[in-house]
């Protein structure tokens, strides 16, 4: 049983492959299974039907540096799929 499972979207891998349609089942914080899961169970269920799923993004060239002292969660960054910022270069 998957801890979630994110049925329906489009998948972007990030290794230059085209876009395909799957799902995708986590267990704990790792992907685990990627492909057709409907037979599969999971305590969560997200629909991600017209929505593209991928891994997050390394943003290089950033300017958060100042952003951290309002948010130091950084939210802003993560809603926009943001995982990792690169500051002071």
């Amino acid at each position: 049983m998957f801890d979630v499972k994110i049925v329906g979207g489009t998948i972007l891998d990030g290794s230059g492959a085209f876009r395909y349609k799957a799902d995708v089942g986590i267990e704990g914080d790792k992907i685990t299974a990627i492909g057709d899961l409907s037979a599969a169970d999971a305590k969560k269920v997200i629909d991600a039907s017209g929505k593209f799923v991928s891994p997050g993004f390394i943003d290089f060239h950033t300017h958060s540096d100042l952003s951290l002292v309002y948010d130091k969660y950084t939210r802003s960054r993560i809603y926009t799929g943001v995982t990792m910022d690169v500051i002071a270069n």
